[in-house]
């Protein structure tokens, strides 16, 4: 988790800011002056500063200059928030070494923007270069990273946590895609709406997949809208790290296009069976594949909405209900609430 810290006199601008921040999962920590948040971030070391200007005892043109001094500190990426919107108080700070300098009220879109650029600038520049001390040779930070399993340990090593709780949405359709996600704990779905207002389910993804390679190019828009289907753990690379990595090693990008590959192949099936597959058939191969997306044991009991089987099977909620009560009269399913279990294996892969 990334640690913030905010600098500012304005209890009720502090307090507020603190809280977008907080939801953003990011660490906060909060000085109500510039002496204290000099204290502050030399003591914590925070991951980026952002610091009004006009404060008691020392402003925020003070606070920038003496942290630029201290070798713990002056590489801290520092961000202004200020009323002062003159030009010329605006080159002072970026003189000063100031990373941004943002005009109070700021947007909360800006605000979170301009701390996800700044930190990925920070972690290019500490992970772009490694020194060899012996050889005094530099080496790509990224060379180690040469097949999938080596990306997803990059992602548990340098990628930033989020939780989400179930039925929150993780990006929706549509957005600017400014991250690249590995799930790892947890289960979400993929889905887009027809023309209808009607949810149309893609796919179901567990622990250890990826999220979002589709949108991985400048400017590009995520096509799919995410929701977590129970608590979540997902951890975030930038898009643009993930370029980096991805621009001088073939391989893994080759890797990569085939995991896009399958997907589409999988999402091409969903249709097909969609399309033109009976109400028993594409009842049984949904309930299948959640059981083998989410239970590692296909007979354990999956807790599940009637809503979200019927979206992935493509047909009616009501249609669903029926097959599901025929399964179960028939000895395939128990069914007791959301949770359903099979009982009957061999029986249901059959309908397939």
């Amino acid at each position: 988790m990334k640690t913030i810290l905010i600098i500012e006199d304005d209890t009720v601008l502090r307090e507020t800011t603190a809280e977008i921040l907080e939801l953003e999962n990011y660490g906060v920590i909060t000085a109500a002056n510039g002496k204290r948040g000099i204290e502050q971030a030399k003591i914590m070391v925070p991951d980026l500063i952002i610091c009004d200007i006009m404060m008691p005892e020392l402003d925020g043109y003070d606070v920038l200059k003496t942290l630029s001094e201290d070798e713990k500190t002056k590489r801290i990426p520092f961000i202004f928030m200020s009323a002062k919107t003159e030009m010329l108080d605006v080159r002072k700070g970026m003189d000063l070494g100031a990373d941004d300098y943002l005009t109070k009220p700021v947007k909360e879109e800006l605000l979170l923007s301009a701390i996800e650029s700044r930190l990925v600038k920070s972690a290019l520049l500490e992970q772009a270069e490694i020194v060899d001390k012996t050889s005094g040779k530099k080496e790509d930070a990224f060379d180690d990273i040469v097949n999938i399993e080596d990306l997803k340990n990059y992602f548990c090593d340098f990628g930033t946590t989020k939780n989400y709780k179930k039925g929150e949405v993780i990006y929706k359709e549509g957005e600017y895609s400014n991250n690249v996600y590995l799930i790892y704990k947890g289960s979400v779905k993929s889905f887009k709406f027809n023309e209808l207002g009607k949810e149309l389910i893609i796919n179901i993804h567990k622990a250890d997949d990826f999220l979002g390679f589709s949108a991985i190019v400048e400017d590009a828009r995520y096509y799919e809208t995410i929701m977590a289907m129970e608590n979540t753990e997902i951890l975030a690379v930038s898009k643009n790290i993930l370029q980096q990595i991805l621009e001088n090693n073939f391989k893994l990008s080759l890797e990569i296009f085939q995991l896009i590959n399958e997907n589409l192949t999988e999402v091409k099936d969903q249709l097909l069976q969609m399309a033109y597959g009976s109400m028993r058939r594409k009842t049984a191969i949904t309930i299948l594949k959640f059981a083998k997306m989410m239970n590692r044991n296909p007979t354990n009991s999956i807790n599940i909405s009637r809503r979200d089987l019927a979206g992935v099977a493509g047909i009616a909620t009501e249609s669903l209900i029926r097959t599901l009560a025929d399964f179960k009269k028939s000895g395939i399913l128990e069914i007791e609430g959301r949770n359903i279990r099979i009982i009957d294996l061999e029986k249901l892969e059959s309908i397939t």
